[in-house]
């Protein structure tokens, strides 16, 4: 109750720093972290997000159907709460597609006020992307089409309206989109294989954080202070909260996706077991890391494998991540608090499961880690080498087939990350040292730790488009709404880079 009270009262982020430690203000300080170890009763069986149902048309492309409407979604215990959601009353249903597929989705928007579908971590033209510049009016439905051509990964998808996008995600307005690769798919038992029987023993874990009032209704106001935007002190995982998972394999895979606003999760399991870490943003690890613990900032993926025994239970926690922020910052952007999140149990007896693989995918291959930048990002507050985000601007333009260097630095004490639409990128470094083992595959987005140098390889294929930008940006959503996003196109080669694309001006 005191965390609820103090995240209503506005109470956060750097300029809480203001109000010293002492008498009434000491007890803000020491109010502001959550720790709900062992406090959560597993009392409701985890949702399983069903798979979309998907037919072929005329030209063979695989068709979606997807409309998105206000509803009601039980949350926790008690009044129901207003949400919003897709071809339901809250989150939506698990696309899956193969590579080389042409899928065609139909967005139909049944709210009153425009949305979007951003396909997240997909390789895509920008006229498909869903970013701000492809709203979708109230009643109207945008179809784009694109063919798959990508390594199998854990996608999603959610809205990204320019300036609501927080607002829309938050309501509920999330999905996974699953993509298998032929060339990848695990392969038979006596060569060791990745679980992949969705809902059984592949399951999606779409965790995110809520602020609700005594009415079970979601809070929805900016705390004053906050440079963040919300954080909730309820979590909900896949639309429930306080949910086990009856497990019935000997290893399960956890597809993990940090859905929420502005929340960084550092996952591990109550007694800190090893677990195989196999895959993030854009596709599965060169190999499986064993490691007991693994951080997501917002809008990132894991994939992990779990080895359990017959009858045994264990709970995924999220510890107290490591922001890299002073004491103040930290405390007051989730970096103390403790949450537990969902509990595995297993059965009785337990069917078996085939080892994992020892090779996974080839590693990303793009530049050396010493390669010359192209291009430098300094983050700070709401701007991108101090400029805030202008829909009319594009901020440069990229040659297709070009290999860039970019070089990302958060430069202020502030929670940040850095998302590119329509690429994954390698990571040559991070503050100049070779980037450790969750950094070794596929990538596209990243928490930056203030101060700190990151360095990445991006390549741009196939989709050029003058005249329609990507969009590269933090994902704290509070961010991007206010101004932290930049937009670049991509050309083909013998256009020349400053040319102004119709309707938008070249930064010089």
């Amino acid at each position: 109750m005191k965390r609820r009270t103090l995240l209503k009262a506005g109470l956060g982020g750097v300029g809480a720093a203001a109000l010293g430690a002492g008498g009434t203000y000491g007890w803000w300080f020491s109010s502001a972290d959550i720790d709900t170890a062992g406090r959560v009763d597993f009392s409701s069986r985890l949702p399983i997000p069903p798979l979309a149902p998907a037919r072929r048309d005329a030209k063979g492309r695989k068709v979606f159907e997807l409309r998105a409407a206000p509803g009601e979604h039980r949350l926790r215990p008690g009044r129901p709460t207003a949400t919003w959601g897709i071809n339901g009353s809250y989150l939506g249903p698990t696309l899956r597609a193969a590579r080389d597929e042409t899928v065609l989705v139909h967005v139909r928007n049944g709210l009153r006020e425009p949305t979007s579908l951003h396909w997240h971590g997909m390789h895509l033209p920008a006229r498909m992307d869903g970013g701000p510049h492809q709203p979708v009016e109230p009643g109207r439905t945008w179809s784009p089409t694109w063919t798959i051509d990508q390594p199998a990964a854990t996608l999603w998808y959610h809205p990204h309206p320019h300036g609501e996008t927080a607002r829309h995600v938050y309501r509920g307005l999330a999905g996974l989109f699953l993509l298998d690769d032929p060339k990848t798919k695990p392969s038979g038992p006596g060569d060791g294989a990745l679980p992949h029987h969705y809902g059984i023993d592949d399951i999606p874990v779409i965790v995110q954080d809520k602020l609700l009032d005594d009415d079970n209704q979601l809070v929805e106001s900016h705390p004053r202070l906050s440079e963040v935007g919300l954080l909730g002190d309820v979590i909900c995982v896949n639309g429930t909260t306080g949910p086990y998972l009856p497990v019935t394999t000997e290893r399960i895979r956890l597809r993990l996706l940090n859905a929420s606003n502005a929340r960084v999760y550092d996952f591990g399991f109550t007694d800190d077991r090893h677990f195989a870490l196999v895959g993030t943003d854009g596709g599965l690890l060169p190999a499986p890391h064993r490691t007991t613990r693994i951080q997501l900032s917002p809008g990132e993926r894991a994939e992990i494998v779990v080895a359990l025994r017959p009858g045994e239970r264990t709970v995924l926690r999220s510890f107290p991540p490591d922001l890299g922020m002073n004491f103040m910052s930290r405390r007051f952007t989730g970096g103390d608090d403790t949450l537990d999140i969902l509990e595995l149990r297993a059965a009785r007896t337990l069917r078996p499961s085939p080892r994992l693989p020892d090779q996974l995918a080839t590693a990303p291959a793009l530049a050396a880690r010493n390669a010359s930048v192209d291009r430098k990002f300094g983050m700070a507050g709401f701007a991108i080498n101090g400029k805030s985000m202008d829909m009319r601007r594009i901020d440069f333009a990229v040659r297709r087939g070009a290999t860039e260097i970019w070089e990302v630095t958060a430069t202020d004490e502030t929670l940040h990350n850095f998302h590119v639409h329509d690429v994954q990128f390698q990571v040559l470094s991070v503050d100049g040292k070779r980037p450790p083992p969750e950094l070794a595959g596929w990538k596209d987005t990243l928490h930056t730790r203030p101060g700190v140098p990151y360095r990445l390889a991006l390549r741009f294929t196939d989709h050029s488009d003058r005249t329609m930008p990507y969009m590269y940006h933090c994902h704290v959503l509070y961010h991007e709404d206010q101004g932290l996003m930049g937009q670049f196109v991509v050309t083909e080669p013998d256009e020349k880079p400053g040319s102004a694309p119709e309707g938008h001006h070249h930064e010089p």
